[in-house]
């Protein structure tokens, strides 16, 4: 079902439905820690987080041939599922703002720079594979985020109007992707400060679906 006034809603996936990022860190450090590469919260904020893994081999193993680079980040995907398997929580609030999206037929999208694996496992595992017209994954296309072509793919699939949509990100170049596209940004503050994701570009910020003022948002522009 397209909405008829252009709305959408639109949803990266680790760190905004579900709070994975810890383990994130933890897989990024048994791979490339060994490599030289050792990453705190502050720098995988900066330098890891919502990056495709295509830029992060060329960042982080520029020695290495393409396809070792590929080798070793799939290695690192293995890890980070094996962790996240049978614990995945969704953030608070989500499941009720996904059921006022699906009451009012607003259509949803995942937008993600996670390989398919991934985002189709999280989905899985939260049980929300459904809800979402389409599931938008930036190392399919020419360029990833933080260019705005992952949104423009999520809003060309359900025919929507950038301005009349909302996505919800929780790392900078999430939040850049989706405001170059033109798209109304709330940050989600699972790892980054209000300030940090303002900075970013974020219209607002959030602790989790639950907030109020995230909810009168969600009301005065989605109609429900």
């Amino acid at each position: 079902m397209i909405d008829s006034t252009g709305r959408a809603l639109l949803f990266d996936i680790d760190g905004t439905l579900a709070n994975t990022d810890p383990l994130h860190l933890k897989a990024f450090n048994q791979v490339l820690g060994p490599r030289g590469h050792v990453f705190d919260h502050a720098r995988f904020s900066k330098e890891l987080q919502g990056f495709s893994n295509a830029s992060i081999g060329e960042r982080f193993l520029a020695d290495e041939a393409l396809e070792r680079r590929a080798a070793i980040l799939g290695e690192k995907e293995e890890i980070f599922r094996t962790l996240v398997a049978g614990q995945i929580e969704p953030v608070p609030g989500l499941m009720a703002v996904l059921d006022q999206g699906d009451s009012a037929g607003i259509p949803m999208v995942a937008v993600t720079n996670a390989p398919r694996l991934n985002a189709e496992l999280l989905l899985s595992g939260l049980g929300i594979t459904h809800r979402f017209k389409a599931i938008v994954i930036g190392d399919e296309l020419p360029h990833g985020k933080p260019h705005p072509l992952p949104y423009q793919e999520g809003l060309r699939f359900v025919d929507a109007s950038a301005a009349a949509s909302i996505a919800f990100e929780d790392s900078r170049s999430g939040v850049q992707s989706a405001t170059a596209a033109g798209i109304p940004t709330v940050g989600i503050r699972t790892s980054l400060s209000h300030a940090d994701l303002v900075a970013a570009g974020a219209v607002a910020s959030a602790s989790a679906f639950d907030d109020p003022d995230l909810l009168a948002r969600l009301a005065a522009a989605m109609a429900w």
